[in-house]
């Protein structure tokens, strides 16, 4: 049965280092995969993700869905059997926190004196 196939893959990482290669089930949704990026994600790397959401993983041009399985969203014409498929991972920088924002423009406009004057 063909969702019982093992699938090498590796994941590139916009600096160009790779997570893997390692063999998953073909029958592994791709939100899985991106918990083991996760999971994987070299520690010594600033702004890694923190959630599933924080990642889109990019196969032979198409962006791959949390819900599909990793059979789905193969693309066999452009695959060496065999061979390793290599998926790009590219996360979302992470977001301002509002309310920190907030304090640092408070201090702003009350002139950015953090003494008092006795």
């Amino acid at each position: 049965m063909a969702t019982d196939e093992l699938v090498e893959l590796k994941f590139r990482l916009a600096d160009g280092s790779d997570i893997g290669p390692s063999k998953y089930n073909s029958s592994a949704t791709v939100s899985s995969l991106k918990e083991k990026i996760i999971a994987q994600w070299p520690k010594e790397k600033e702004n890694g993700p923190k959630s599933i959401n924080d990642i889109k993983l990019i196969n032979a041009g198409r962006i791959l869905e949390n819900n599909k399985t990793v059979a789905e969203s193969r693309l066999p014409l452009s695959e060496i059997p065999g061979g390793v498929i290599t998926m790009l991972v590219v996360v979302r920088p992470p977001v301002p926190d509002k309310n920190s924002d907030k304090l640092q423009d408070n201090s702003k406009t009350k002139g950015g004196c953090c003494c008092s004057i006795l």
